[in-house]
């Protein structure tokens, strides 16, 4: 505080713009420093002026959790919908850091519930990202959208199915959330339950009817994502609901090379015994076997190999990241695997 009277005393320009939180005034309120706050604020300091990490001194004490700060800088005519920072909005950036006071004087000063922007899309996915039941009450009290589309997650229910908040899964599924809104990183709230292993969720969803097969996002599907998460318990739970063994798209091109990638023996298996293509080619590594060796996995290149010569594949197909199985073997040091014959054995 002495420092701060210092410089200013030495006429040191209160809305200078330049570093990580933009202007004085942020950087205090984020801190939670009431007393500078109040001092930038007597010294003219800009409470809408625009920049750093947060946007603005208001969406950087929302973040941090102070009221009073909060409090004064909108008695100071904050603009409670100003747009910009990390956040995008005030209202965004405390639903996120779970404040619900905060949240509820936003809300009482007409914050836009629906404001789009950000890393979260919006107020209602920040909340539901870190599990705040109570603020994801209050959106929708407050007539927050449960199905707007935007952010890295595409909606809201994508995002809580893929952090396993069950109980703010059945809320915004009350509140009809389209259990089948395509968008975002996992294409669907199914795929990302079955990415993160959360069975429950998965079974929820498949009450209320997701589509076991919708296609988009990162892995494709929703068995490829759990095949690639290695939850066995959630594949048989797809495969019972007649999810297709060999779906393709997505980064591994099915749900075999994803199991094989990642060195999943037992979802291998159960994929074989629902007759998944061995020889279907496409994703990263062009094909099952291919993946299996790059990974190293030697009980599963044993057991597809086997398959291969059964079908008379040609073991030394062409594609991939690695051209072939030999050299996806030689690229990773995997010595065992490179000394595997490659041709039948005769009988």
């Amino acid at each position: 505080m002495a420092i701060v009277k210092l410089l200013l005393e030495k006429e040191a320009d209160v809305n200078a713009q330049e570093g990580f939180y933009g202007n004085a005034l942020q950087a205090a309120s984020f801190g939670g420093h009431m007393a500078i706050v109040k001092l930038l604020l007597e010294k003219e300091a800009n409470v809408n002026a625009q920049g750093g990490e947060y946007g603005n001194a208001l969406q950087a004490a929302s973040l941090g959790g102070h009221e009073t700060i909060v409090k004064l800088l909108l008695e100071k005519r904050a603009d409670v919908n100003a747009q910009g920072g990390k956040y995008s909005n005030t209202l965004q950036a405390a639903s996120f850091g779970g404040h619900e006071a905060i949240v509820k004087l936003l809300l009482e000063k007409r914050a836009d519930v629906n404001a789009q922007g950000g890393f979260y899309g919006n107020a209602l996915q920040a909340a539901s990202s870190g599990g705040h039941e109570a603020i994801v009450k209050l959106l929708l009290e407050n007539k927050a959208d449960v199905n707007a589309q935007g952010g890295f997650y595409g909606n809201v229910l994508q995002l809580a199915s893929s952090e396993g908040h069950e109980t703010i899964v059945k809320l915004l599924l009350e509140k009809e959330a389209d259990v089948n809104a395509q968008g975002g990183e996992y294409g669907n709230a199914l795929q990302a339950a079955s990415y993160g292993g959360h069975e429950a969720i998965v079974k929820l969803m498949l009450e209320k009817e997701a589509n076991v097969n919708a296609q988009g996002g990162e892995y494709g599907n929703a068995l490829q994502a759990a095949s690639y998460g290695g939850h066995a318990t959630i594949v048989k739970l797809l495969l019972e609901k007649e999810a297709d063994a060999n779906a393709q798209g997505g980064f591994y091109g099915n749900a075999l090379q994803a199991a094989s990638s990642q060195g999943h023996e037992a979802i291998v298996k159960l994929l074989l015994e629902k007759e998944a293509d061995v020889n279907a080619l496409g994703g990263e590594y062009s094909n099952a076997f291919q993946a299996a060796v790059a990974g190293g996995h030697k009980a599963i290149v044993k057991l597809l190999l086997k398959l291969l010569f059964e079908k008379e594949a040609n073991v030394n197909a062409q594609g991939g990241a690695y051209s072939n199985a030999l050299q996806a073997a030689s690229a990773g040091g995997h010595e065992a695997i490179v000394k595997l014959p490659l041709e039948k054995e005769s009988d």
